[in-house]
C-alpha cells in the first residue's frame, strides 16, 4: 500500500511519525523501508547506526449494545457493552521498536507491542523483526516477520497517531485482522513519468493463537503495488492464503455422516484446510488542509469464516490543530447467515438431535461473518507535539442475522438494531 505517510498523517508530525512512530530510520507504510535517503545516509556511517522509538494508545470505549462486546478485531476483542460498560481494552496498546542500520546495505528492525490477545489479557507479542537487504538502490529483499501488506494502513494500523480516526474502519480492517508475516519480501520501485510506483512480492505464514490447545496457520503469499502522483496515492493489493484451523473436526465428521446432504455442507463450510482470496484497493488525496480516502475490500475464505466485501469513504478538514472528520464504511457477507442445514424430518430422534446441534453450530459460525453498515464522526486534536486527542461517535447496525463486528454475543442479542459507540483515545509516540 502507500509508502508516504503523507496522505494520511499530514500535519500530524509526518516527520515524527516516519521516524518515531516507526523507530527505523524512515520506516514508511506499506511494510518497505524507504531507500530514497537511507542508503545515502548509512554510507556516511562509521560503525551501525541504532535508533529506538515507540508509540502508543490510552482508550476508553463504551457500546450501548448490552447483549455483545464491541471489538475492533475478532484477534484483539474488546470487553466493551456486555461485560463493561465502560472498556479500556478495546484501542489501548504500547509499542516499542529498536531499528540497526548496519550499512549502506544492511538493515535490521525489531518492533514489540502490549495489546489485548484474542486468548488472554495484555501480552506483549513480536509484531516484526526482520533483517533489509539493499541490492540496488530501488529494489530490496526482507527476511523474518514483516508487515503483511494488505489494506491502505498496512504498516501502521496499530501505531494510531498515524491515524485520523481512533482506529481503522472495522468494516474493513476487521475482516483482515492478520497484520504480519513470517516470510520474505522483494520490493521494487520505478517511475513513468512523475508517477513513483513501487511494486512489492511476499511470501510467508502466519501463526494465530485461538485457545491454549489451538493455533492457526496461515500460509500465504500476493502482490502489492501502490503509485504515488503528488497528493494522490493508489494502491492495489492481492494475495492468498491456505488456512489451516484446527478444533472444528468433530463438527464435520457429523456432517459427513448424514449421507450427500452433510457432505456436501462439509464441503462447503469446512475450515480445517482452507483457500483464502484477500483484494483490496484504495485511494489518498490529502493536498493539505484536506483529505479524502477510501477502500475496498474483499476477503473469501471458502469455508463458515465468511465470503465479505468491506469498503469505507472518510474525509475531514483541518482546521489548525483541529481535524473534525467524517467516515461511511460498509461491509456485506456475499453468502447466507443462516441457513437450514440439514434436515431433520424423517430422522430417529436421537439423529435428529445430532443433525439439530450441528445445525446450530454450524449457524452460529456463520452469524458471525460481518453484515454490517456504519458512520462515525470524529476529532482529533494535535494538542502537543507528539500527543494527539480523538473523540469518535459510532453508529452501525447489523442486518440479516449478522452480529456485525461484535463478540461475547449474548442470547438477547439482535440483529438488524443499531448500536452506538462512543470512544476516547489519547495517542502519543516517543
Amino acid at each position: 500500500m502507500p509508502r508516504s505517510c503523507r496522505p494520511v498523517c499530514h500535519r500530524y508530525r509526518r516527520v515524527r511519525v516516519a521516524a518515531c512512530i516507526l523507530a527505523a530510520a524512515a520506516v514508511l507504510p506499506g511494510g518497505v523501508l524507504a531507500q530514497e535517503s537511507s542508503a545515502a545516509v548509512a554510507s556516511d556511517l562509521a560503525g551501525p547506526r541504532w535508533t529506538f522509538g515507540g508509540f502508543g494508545t490510552v482508550g476508553a470505549v463504551h457500546s450501548s449494545e448490552k447483549n455483545a462486546d464491541y471489538a475492533a478485531t475478532p484477534l484483539s476483542p474488546g470487553q466493551a457493552g456486555y461485560s463493561r460498560d465502560w472498556a479500556f481494552d478495546v484501542d489501548s496498546r504500547l509499542g516499542a521498536q529498536l531499528a540497526v542500520q548496519v550499512d549502506k546495505r544492511w538493515s535490521g528492525v525489531i518492533q514489540v507491542i502490549t495489546e489485548r490477545t484474542v486468548t488472554a489479557g495484555f501480552q506483549p507479542h513480536l509484531e516484526w523483526a526482520n533483517v533489509k537487504y539493499q541490492a540496488t538502490p530501488d529494489l530490496s529483499i526482507r527476511v523474518g516477520r514483516i508487515a503483511a501488506p494488505m489494506f491502505l494502513a498496512a504498516d501502521y494500523r496499530k501505531a494510531s497517531f498515524a491515524l485520523p480516526w481512533v482506529r481503522p474502519p472495522v468494516e474493513l480492517y476487521s475482516t483482515m485482522p492478520i497484520t504480519n508475516s513470517d516470510g520474505v519480501d522483494a520490493a521494487y520501485r520505478w517511475h513513468t513519468g512523475t508517477v513513483r510506483h513501487t511494486t512489492q512480492a511476499f511470501l510467508g505464514t502466519t501463526r494465530i493463537k485461538l485457545a491454549r490447545e489451538y493455533t492457526a496457520r496461515a500460509r500465504h503469499g500476493g502482490l502489492n503495488h501502490t503509485a504515488v502522483l503528488g497528493a494522490l496515492t493508489l494502491g492495489l493489493s492481492v494475495s492468498q492464503a491456505r488456512l489451516e484451523i484446527p478444533g472444528t473436526d468433530e463438527l464435520f465428521d457429523v456432517l459427513d455422516r448424514f449421507g450427500p446432504q452433510g457432505q456436501a455442507l462439509s464441503a462447503r463450510y469446512d475450515l480445517r484446510s482452507t483457500r483464502t482470496n484477500v483484494f483490496g484497493a484504495g485511494f489518498n488525496y490529502d493536498p493539505g488542509n484536506w483529505f479524502v480516502q477510501g477502500e475496498i475490500g474483499r476477503v473469501n475464505t471458502r469455508s463458515m469464516l465468511g465470503d465479505q466485501t468491506g469498503a469505507y469513504v472518510s474525509a475531514g478538514y483541518r482546521y489548525g490543530a483541529l481535524t473534525p472528520f467524517v467516515t461511511l464504511s460498509n461491509v456485506r457477507a456475499n453468502m447466507a447467515t443462516n441457513i437450514e442445514g440439514i434436515a431433520t424430518a424423517g430422522l430417529p430422534p436421537a439423529a435428529a438431535a445430532l443433525a439439530a446441534q450441528a445445525n446450530d453450530i454450524l449457524n452460529g459460525f456463520l452469524r458471525e461473518v460481518p453484515d454490517q453498515g456504519g458512520v462515525s464522526l470524529g476529532l482529533r486534536w494535535d494538542v502537543a507535539p507528539n500527543y494527539a486527542v480523538k473523540l469518535q461517535f459510532d453508529a452501525a447496525k447489523p442486518r440479516n442475522g449478522s452480529v456485525g463486528s461484535l463478540v461475547n454475543v449474548q442470547p438477547g442479542f439482535r440483529s438488524d438494531r443499531a448500536f452506538h459507540v462512543f470512544s476516547a483515545s489519547v495517542d502519543f509516540v516517543f
